[in-house]
């Protein structure tokens, strides 16, 4: 059985009121497309994540729907304005319905 997905996630500790930060995500995962054959040629079933979101303070800041064609351990980069001090909360779901979450801290000075 594989290792659950391990998020790696980059947020500044600390941002000033209004201040536009930079966060970059990626998630180890193999994001199998289900048009590959196995060494039997059997299909190897399609196994992606499939949906990407990020909020601050319980507030959407980015999200997106992720296909089949994105290579395995999808990275996304995208900026946010922070104008107090939070958490940003990161969820990938799986097509088997797995769900990885991971929260990282800001403190606005």
């Amino acid at each position: 059985m594989a290792a659950a997905p391990k998020p790696r996630i980059k947020v500044p500790k600390t941002a000033t009121a209004g201040e536009v930060v930079l966060i970059k995500t990626l998630i180890s995962h193999d994001m199998e497309s289900g048009q590959r054959k196995d060494k039997d040629g059997k299909p190897i079933p399609r196994k992606i994540i499939n949906k990407f979101a990020c909020e601050f303070n319980g507030k959407p800041v980015f999200s997106c729907d992720i296909d089949p064609a994105v290579s395995a351990n999808p990275y996304f980069e995208f900026s946010a304005v922070v104008n107090e001090t939070g958490k940003f909360k990161f969820t990938w779901t799986d097509d088997d319905g797995s769900v990885y979450v991971d929260e990282q801290p800001i403190t606005v000075n």
